[in-house]
């Protein structure tokens, strides 16, 4: 089945979660910190001040969603739209009315938590259920939401907080998700997919279902965690210390910022290549490659000085981004079955979302120890290189699990 046939058959249901990807933009960081300068005025907070509510709201989201992520097992993900992206809407409403910092930080954990956290597991734990030998696919089409989101919300924000102010963009924010948003996912996805006699069947043996207990005992589990955390971590944590790594090598911080278009281009087209190649070979079997981008870009951009070495990086760094998109969400299906699916990457996406947190604060205090960020960079680098070779075993050792049967007892490392 070409690419524009399966877009054409499945439209309704990509569309559904695009656009649950793309709406999660209002609690993603990017977009939350067009509103941190004029936060910090108003609540009189430092840099620190309002780094520490953050962190510890995102760490506050992290710690629920284990908990919260399992309705998706038990609900459909209609059913589960229409109580996040309300929930989505009172956290931006909240934003625009609140006067004091714990109304502020109670704010930030609910876009946070259903935001980042719930509208993209809907999404993604919804593609990996209704697709299986597409499932590359679907995932990679889902994924570009985020991107979308990246691309246009920026500029609007800036426009309508312009001509109305800060915390009025934050209840047209919510009357968007509300009014446009939720009618549109809702109606979209109001039909479950079903299998069609039409799908391509997969050729590989499907995994069996483990619970999330089982899963927790799994060793290979955390030596996969070893590889996954690391684009999340290492991606935030620079674009954190952008400015101080710019000052640090004398580039135009316009340079740099004009990178971003580059990379963004880079994941979109890799995020697309990584669906057609997880369909054929799998994920498990791509699960060593994805690291090499980002290990490379890391090497680059802690290495040298010249300002042209910026879209090197940017180019190697939206290759990962791109193919790691993708893979993330086809993995945990392959390997532990769909049946306690959003408990698994419920737990998954809350080991990330904890990385993402703590990867700058770490960063900041090595750098206030004496420990130069371009050194720190490298160290990154080499850490993502010597992953590919542990992702190497853990993939010999799947794909051996995979034709013993995925014996839940199994404990023996690759």
């Amino acid at each position: 089945m070409s690419f524009l046939v399966f877009l054409r058959d499945n439209m309704r249901w990509l569309a559904g979660g695009f656009l649950l990807t793309f709406f999660s933009s209002f609690g993603q960081t990017f977009f939350i910190s067009l509103s941190a300068g004029e936060v910090r005025r108003e609540y009189g907070l430092s840099h620190g001040d309002f780094g520490l509510i953050y962190m510890l709201a995102t760490l506050g989201s992290a710690l629920t969603l284990p908990k919260l992520g399992q309705v998706v097992d038990r609900h459909s993900a209609r059913t589960v739209a229409l109580f996040v992206m309300p929930m989505l809407a009172l956290a931006s409403v909240m934003m625009s009315l609140s006067h004091h910092v714990v109304l502020l930080a109670l704010s930030i954990y609910m876009l946070r938590l259903f935001g980042q956290g719930m509208m993209t597991h809907n999404a993604m734990t919804a593609m990996a259920r209704w697709f299986a030998a597409q499932r590359g696919r679907a995932v990679s089409v889902t994924t570009l939401g985020h991107n979308a989101g990246e691309a246009i919300f920026p500029l609007l924000f800036v426009l309508v907080a312009g001509l109305v102010g800060w915390r009025n963009s934050w209840l047209a924010a919510a009357a968007v998700l509300m009014l446009v948003a939720l009618p549109a996912v809702a109606g979209l996805i109001a039909v479950e997919r079903a299998p069609r006699a039409s799908d391509p069947t997969s050729t590989r043996p499907a995994a069996r279902d483990w619970t999330r207990a089982e899963v927790l005992g799994d060793p290979l589990f955390y030596l996969l965690l070893m590889g996954v955390m690391a684009p999340g971590f290492i991606g935030t944590t620079i674009f954190f210390h952008q400015v101080y790594l710019v000052e640090l090598r004398g580039w135009s911080i316009e340079f740099f910022a004009g990178s971003f278009t580059f990379m963004a281009a880079m994941t979109i087209t890799f995020a697309l290549i990584a669906g057609q190649l997880i369909d054929r070979f799998s994920a498990v079997s791509l699960l060593p490659s994805f690291l090499v981008p980002l290990g490379l870009s890391c090497l680059v951009l802690g290495l040298m000085d010249a300002q042209w070495s910026v879209f090197v990086f940017m180019a190697l760094l939206g290759v990962s981004y791109g193919f790691s998109s993708t893979l993330f969400g086809s993995l945990w299906p392959e390997i532990y079955g769909l049946k306690h699916l959003g408990s698994i990457r419920a737990v998954m996406v809350a080991i990330l979302v904890f990385a993402t947190a703590m990867g700058p604060g770490l960063t900041g205090y090595l750098i206030d120890a004496g420990i130069a960020l371009p050194a720190q960079v490298v160290a990154m680098g080499l850490y993502c290189l010597a992953m590919v070779v542990v992702m190497s075993l853990v993939t010999r050792r799947l794909h051996r699990r995979s034709l013993q049967g995925n014996h839940a007892s199994d404990t023996s490392r690759p």
